[in-house]
């Protein structure tokens, strides 16, 4: 057998093959944990069992066993002649990799990898390319010492080495102890180097490109599947970063062959959880390629391509970016394609991208124009949480201009919005109340949401463990209350409801403070509720906030307070409480919300007399002085209140002591 021959029976072909690519849509560090690394392995072992049960073990299976033993017992010769043996079989089936694995042939393929022959190093790399997407070899492999040795020969200069190395380690990289061997041994720099190609093989069609060119292309793919499989590690991607990937990675995506495009989109959209990568693709003018790619018919890519905008989409230059660009038009096309319903991956990350970009008036007003409020309304009755979650989220922003509120009613989608209510998936139960929220400022929604018994659900979520979906129904409550109907009779029907709300009050957390706070201003309003809140305790629980100095908790509150105040002895014993001088405080904030709702409660506690006398001497004439001279009606109105009160008590002070 000739050289030649031998080294092309291990030789890389056109690069068309995208087996193993790991179908990453959002994975975190621990994407291959030991749990789940035991279950598969638990279950990996009762097949093989079954298998044995169940049938003869298939001829093939002691084929292979005697060429390993070929190999091992063999001359060079005899390796090789084993191994193109070994390549004739289908290493992707479960029972042909058993077959190499009990009988010891992963050590000798790791050792292959130390020898000098070229043929055996190719021979020994394409059978482990082969059988490492099975997870319990490539544990295996990697506790065989294979990383650091792969990592080497991705010097080689031999191209195909090259290319077959990145491949395994794209593999291997699936579990964490391989992804931190190849950063430990230095495999970050060396893969980043691998991108390193000229952009006219990336923009040149693969029949024009000749050999080498073609090579060159294929460890361009290979290099960023590996880096691809790596990046699920939040350090390989700060050690990506460091090492100047970025501008490799932007010209990659200029390419227009759909296996270069995958991985390196792929490669992308993980390395866009970070911040630093979020605005690389911003300034680095990645977002128009971004853009062509979601064109693509390719399934993989274009959900690949969503998942980054979904990630980069948070800032506000980028949101435009992806506008101007065309991409709200195609994100839109994908969603309402039906036959992208079956592909939940795709469907999620599609309408996370539509949530996310949703978050700005322009684009709003463009998603009005595309029609986009029926076609999301339409997939509120998917089963999948994911993209149920991410549907109620690009809702809630669509919700904020108020034409589209009518929209989503007329399209049915109160009742579904309601329904999900019900549902135990967290992120999801935190979205629902918040589109229910801005559809409750309608009166036509509100009614529906009333006659659905809407509120009584989204008051229920009170009582939810998360902190968020606590913050978000508590947020929904308040312009439900404003807008019922009979607000205060419904309220008090829900039993126990105004308890739990008052009982919030002693929560550790800001945001669900601030928003019960809010519910606790719009529920006073109703005489009746007030009577039985304050005789829940409401005055106390309130008291002991107004040391706080988050601006957002203090504008909720300070309003809380206010309505709080007209009932029996409630502002008497705010006063008593101490509440005063700490809320004459919150006069210093430079958040003028916070001035008009301090203003607003000051007025109402004015009414009593000492606490007139606490103000005043808390120095709250001055401040009332300068907001009553405000543009804000409310804080003008309050504060001229507040301080004609406090004048008069000192007029009619001022009598009394003329009188004596």
């Amino acid at each position: 057998m000739a050289e030649g021959d031998n080294i092309s029976t291990f030789s890389v072909d056109g690069g068309q093959d995208t087996v193993g690519l790991p179908r990453i849509v959002m994975v975190t560090e621990g994407s291959d944990t030991s749990a789940s690394s035991a279950s598969s392995t638990s279950s990996t072992e009762d097949n093989w069992a079954d298998l044995i049960k169940s049938s003869e073990i298939p001829p093939e299976y002691w084929h292979i066993q005697k060429l390993v033993k070929y190999m091992k017992a063999g001359n060079q010769t005899a390796t090789m002649v084993a191994l193109s043996c070994l390549k004739d079989h289908d290493l992707t089936i479960e029972v042909n990799q058993r077959a190499i694995q009990e009988i010891g042939g992963l050590e000798l393929l790791v050792n292959l990898l130390e020898t000098r022959d070229l043929c055996c190093i190719l021979g020994g790399l394409a059978v482990l390319k082969d059988i490492t997407p099975n997870i319990e070899i490539r544990k295996k492999v990697t506790d065989l010492g294979a990383i650091p040795l792969l990592v080497g020969l991705l010097s080689d200069p031999a191209r195909d080495v090259q290319i077959l190395a990145a491949e395994t380690i794209a593999n291997l990289g699936r579990i964490r102890k391989s992804r931190k061997f190849c950063r430990k041994f230095g495999g970050i720099p060396k893969l980043i180097d691998l991108l390193d190609i000229k952009e006219r093989y990336l923009v040149t069609p693969r029949e024009e490109l000749n050999h080498d060119e073609l090579q060159f292309l294929d460890i361009a793919r290979a290099g960023a599947k590996a880096l691809w499989s790596m990046s699920s590690s939040q350090r390989n991607r700060e050690a990506m970063r460091k090492y100047g990937m970025i501008p490799l990675i932007a010209r990659m995506l200029k390419t227009i062959h759909l296996d270069v495009a995958i991985p390196a989109v792929g490669l992308l959209q993980m390395c866009a959880n970070e911040t630093s990568f979020q605005l690389a693709i911003q300034t680095e003018k990645m977002v128009n390629d971004l853009i062509k790619h979601l064109a693509n018919e390719d399934k993989d890519l274009k959900t690949y391509c969503s998942l980054a905008i979904y990630k980069c989409a948070s800032d506000s230059i980028t949101r435009d970016m992806i506008r101007e660009a065309g991409g709200l038009e195609l994100l839109v096309e994908a969603a309402q394609d039906g036959t992208n319903r079956a592909n939940k991956p795709l469907m999620a990350a599609v309408t996370g991208a539509l949530w996310k970009c949703a978050n700005s008036d322009a684009s709003v007003k463009k998603l009005d124009q595309l029609g986009a409020v029926p076609i999301l309304v339409k997939l509120l009755d998917d089963e999948n949480d994911g993209v149920l979650t991410n549907v109620a989220g690009a809702l809630a922003e669509c919700a904020k201009y108020p034409p589209n509120r009518d929209k989503i009613r007329s399209a049915g989608g109160i009742p579904m919005l309601i329904h999900h209510l019900n549902n135990t998936h967290k992120p999801l139960l935190e979205n629902v109340p918040l589109v229910l929220m801005e559809c409750a400022k309608e009166q036509n929604c509100m009614t529906e949401i009333d006659e659905l018994d809407g509120v009584r659900l989204i008051w229920s979520l009170l009582k939810n463990d998360s902190k968020k979906v606590q913050t978000n129904a508590a947020l929904a409550l308040s312009p439900c209350v404003q807008n019922a109907a009979d607000s205060g009779e419904m309220v008090r029907s829900f039993v126990g409801a105004l308890e739990l709300t008052v009982d919030l009050l002693d929560s550790d957390d800001h945001n669900v403070l601030s928003a019960i706070c809010a519910a606790i201003a719009t529920i006073a309003k109703d005489h009746e509720n007030l009577a039985v809140i304050s005789d829940h305790g409401v005055v106390g629980k309130l008291s002991k906030l107004v040391s706080t100095t988050d601006d957002h908790l203090r504008a909720n509150l300070g309003v809380a307070i206010a309505y709080c105040c007209d009932w029996a002895q409630n502002r008497q014993e705010f006063g008593k409480r101490g509440a005063i001088t700490p809320l004459v405080n919150y006069m210093t904030s430079r958040d003028p919300s916070v001035h008009r709702a301090t203003a607003l409660a000051l007025y109402h506690l004015s009414f009593y007399s000492i606490n007139c006398v606490t103000m005043h001497a808390a120095g709250v004439v001055h401040f009332l002085l300068e907001t009553i001279g405000s543009k804000d009606p409310i804080l003008q109105e309050a504060s001229a209140g507040c301080l004609c009160n406090i004048r008069k008590l000192a007029l009619a002070t001022e009598k009394i002591k003329l009188k004596q």
